[in-house]
């Protein structure tokens, strides 16, 4: 019987496969989504919705107190004395800190608990108190805030003298609530943004209003809506700011048509309801 010869020789044969192997062992490792699944890759956008059994709004404060403070008022002989002479008696910078939109969702809401994920020096959270406090609301507002500002960070006018690398901003923060009579209705958490408001879920702290203001790129302010999400409660109102940010608008609109919200604009702030 005569032999057939195929189209491509033994040798060109394995050639081909050699090359082949590499290339789907270098796509394989330089893009790991293509070895794995689709439930894999769901992991990766998917944040825990199983938080605390809620704890009563006028618990909120004493909660906070326990838990971040060891049972003593962070407010309790403030300023300390290495502080006192370094900080402003009138600084409370903030960006849209007085904003129509907490007027109009204070009055709409009328919320016992309002959370701010990033407040810097505590404009905006004094200017809700004077709020609350015109519709004689007694509401507790926990302000979560690393107090570092950012990396580079200086304001020419009125920055603070460091100490030791602490840029003091949580004692002028402090100064300031202190300053608007508010050291009663203003709680704060020390924390990155993702650390307290998991701290929050784990003990049942809600928010009535739950206001997210803190970094402007994609990744930071998706996680920061999801968290923010996980610690409103029923019927509450999730807002922000900085919608003119390219990312905070892309997380807003994927957040709104994953969880199925429609989005409202308040000047510079975002609504979902």
């Amino acid at each position: 019987m005569k032999r057939v010869e195929t189209s491509v020789s033994r040798p060109r044969a394995y050639i081909i496969l050699l090359i082949l192997a590499f290339v789907l062992g270098y796509l394989s490792h330089s893009h790991p989504l293509l070895s794995q699944t689709a439930s894999d890759v769901y992991e990766h956008n998917s944040f825990p919705n199983q938080c605390g059994a809620p704890v009563p709004s006028s618990d909120v404060r004493r909660t906070i107190i326990s838990r971040v403070f060891n049972n003593t008022s962070p407010w309790e002989a403030f300023p300390p004395a290495h502080a006192r002479p370094l900080l402003w008696q009138d600084w409370n910078k903030g960006w849209g800190s007085q904003m129509p939109v907490f007027e109009h969702l204070i009055q709409q809401v009328r919320p016992r608990t309002i959370i701010e994920v990033g407040t810097f020096l505590g404009a905006s959270a004094t200017h809700m108190v004077g709020l609350t406090r015109k519709l004689g609301l007694d509401t507790q507002i926990v302000c979560i805030d690393d107090f570092r500002g950012w990396p580079g960070y200086y304001d020419e006018e009125k920055s603070l003298k460091m100490v030791n690398g602490d840029s003091l901003l949580m004692y002028q923060f402090m100064q300031n609530v202190v300053r608007a009579n508010a050291t009663g209705s203003i709680i704060m958490m020390p924390f990155s943004a993702g650390t307290a408001l998991g701290g929050l879920c784990d003990w049942g702290v809600y928010g009535d209003l739950v206001e997210v203001d803190a970094a402007h790129d994609f990744h930071s302010a998706w996680v920061d809506i999801n968290n923010a999400f996980k610690v409103l409660k029923p019927g509450g109102v999730l807002f922000g700011h900085d919608y003119a940010w390219v990312g905070v608008r892309t997380a807003v609109h994927i957040f709104a048509r994953v969880h199925g919200f429609q989005i409202r604009i308040d000047g510079e702030h975002w609504i979902l309801y």
